[in-house]
C-alpha cells in the first residue's frame, strides 16, 4: 500500500513495528490466530546467523496488542545476544501467548500454538518461560519436534529454572567480586525482587551461602510459601528501590531500572533473573556506570535455562550443562573488566562480545 494514500491513523499503527527501537532488524514476525481456542500469539525470530531461533513461551495477560508485540521484540532481540555471549549455536527467538495462564490455557489452545510453530519447520524452537510449565511443553511434542524443555521421563532436560538460577548465582558472585573484592555472599544484604521458580532456586542459593534475604513478589501466596521454607524476610515497604542493600536482584518482568527508580537504587550490585533490566540499554547503562553501581548483564547471567534445553539438541550430559553455566562467573568478570579497561558500560562490553561473533560467523558464511 502507497503511504501517500494511507491516513494518519494507519500510519502510527505501522510505525511501532518497524520503526521501534525493539525491532532491530527482526527476520521474521509471525502472528497467529485461531478463533476456535482463542488463540492470539505472536512469534518474533531476531536472528538465525549462528543457528535456529531458540526462546521460550511466554503467556501473559498484557494490556493491549502492541504491549505483547513489544515484549516479544525485547525478548526475542535478548535471546539473539543470549546465546551468542554464551557461544552456543543458536539464534533468537521468543513467542508470546496474550491471555490468562491460569484461566485461559488449555491443551486445545497449546496444540494450536504447537501447529504454527511447526508451520516454521524448526526456524524456532520454542521453549517454557512465564506462564508456561514442562506438561505444557511436552503438548507441544505432540505436535511438533521443535521444542525444548520437555519431561526427562520423555527425553528431555526437564525445568530449566534452577539451571537459570544458577547461572545467575555465579554472574552475581562474579559482580561481588568485582565490586567488593570478594565474592563471598555471607551477610550481603540481597532484595530478591520474584519468586518464582527461578527467584526461589536463587533464594536457596543465598541461603546456602548466608547472606541476608529480603524477598517481594505480587503474590502474596509465593511470599509466605518461600519465607517458611527458607526463614527469609519479606519486604514490607512502599519503595523497595530506596531501601539500603547491597544487591538487587529482578528476577520478575523486566524495564525496573528506569526513570522513575535508578537514581533511588541504593544497591552496589544489580544482578538478577530477569530480561531487559534497563528499561532503556544506552542511557541507564550509563547512568548505572557513573553511580559506580555493577550491572551484571542479564542476557549473560540469565542464559543458564537456555545452556539447559540447547543440551537437549546437543545431546550433553548434566554434568556439561553445569559446567557451562558455572563458567558464566568467568564471563561476567571478563565483561566487567573489559568495561572498566575501556571506560563503557557493562552492557555495552557485553553487547559488544556477542555482536562481534554473530559477526565473525557471517563473515565465515559468505566465504
Amino acid at each position: 500500500m502507497n503511504s501517500e494514500i494511507m491516513n494518519p491513523k494507519e500510519l502510527q499503527k505501522m510505525d511501532p513495528v518497524f520503526g521501534q527501537y525493539s525491532f532491530d532488524n527482526h527476520e521474521q514476525i509471525v502472528f497467529c490466530n485461531d478463533k476456535d481456542t482463542g488463540l492470539k500469539a505472536i512469534i518474533g525470530i531476531h536472528n538465525t546467523v549462528l543457528g535456529p531461533a531458540l526462546g521460550g513461551t511466554r503467556m501473559w495477560n498484557y494490556a493491549n496488542e502492541w504491549e505483547a508485540l513489544n515484549d516479544v521484540l525485547r525478548l526475542s532481540r535478548g535471546m539473539t545476544f543470549k546465546a551468542a555471549i554464551t557461544e552456543l549455536n543458536l539464534g533468537g527467538g521468543k513467542a508470546v501467548i496474550i491471555g490468562d495462564a491460569k484461566t485461559q490455557k488449555t491443551p486445545e489452545l497449546m496444540k494450536r500454538f504447537a501447529e504454527f510453530v511447526d508451520s516454521l519447520s524448526g526456524r524456532y524452537i520454542t521453549a517454557e518461560d512465564v506462564g508456561m510449565t514442562t506438561k505444557d511443553m511436552d503438548i507441544v511434542r505432540e505436535t511438533t519436534p521443535y521444542v525444548t524443555g520437555i519431561s526427562e521421563s520423555k527425553g528431555g532436560s526437564g525445568n530449566p529454572s534452577p539451571v537459570t538460577a544458577y547461572g545467575v548465582f555465579m554472574g552475581m558472585k562474579a559482580a561481588a567480586k568485582f565490586q567488593f573484592g570478594s565474592d563471598i555472599l555471607e551477610n550481603k544484604k540481597v532484595f530478591v525482587q520474584g519468586v518464582g521458580s527461578v527467584g526461589e532456586s536463587l533464594v536457596e542459593h543465598l541461603i546456602n551461602e548466608g547472606a541476608n534475604v529480603t524477598i517481594t513478589d505480587i503474590s502474596k501466596e509465593r511470599l509466605t510459601e518461600v519465607s517458611s521454607k527458607y526463614e527469609v524476610n519479606i519486604y514490607e515497604g512502599q519503595d523497595l528501590f530506596s531501601e539500603d542493600m547491597d544487591i538487587y536482584a529482578p528476577c520478575a518482568l523486566g524495564a525496573t531500572v528506569n526513570d522513575d527508580t535508578i537514581n533511588k537504587i541504593k544497591a552496589k550490585v544489580i544482578a538478577g533473573a530477569a530480561n531487559n533490566q534497563l528499561a532503556e540499554e544506552n542511557k541507564h547503562g550509563k547512568i548505572l556506570q557513573d553511580r559506580g553501581i555493577v550491572y551484571a548483564p542479564d542476557f549473560l547471567i540469565n542464559a543458564g535455562g537456555l545452556i539447559n534445553v540447547y543440551a537437549e539438541l546437543e545431546n550433553y550430559d548434566r554434568q556439561e550443562t553445569m559446567r557451562k553455566t558455572e563458567n558464566i562467573y568467568n564471563t561476567t568478570l571478563e565483561i566487567l573488566n573489559n568495561a572498566k579497561t575501556n571506560n563503557i558500560t557493562a552492557n555495552t562490553a557485553a553487547m559488544n562480545m556477542a555482536k562481534e561473533r554473530i559477526e565473525t560467523r557471517k563473515r565465515e558464511n559468505l566465504k
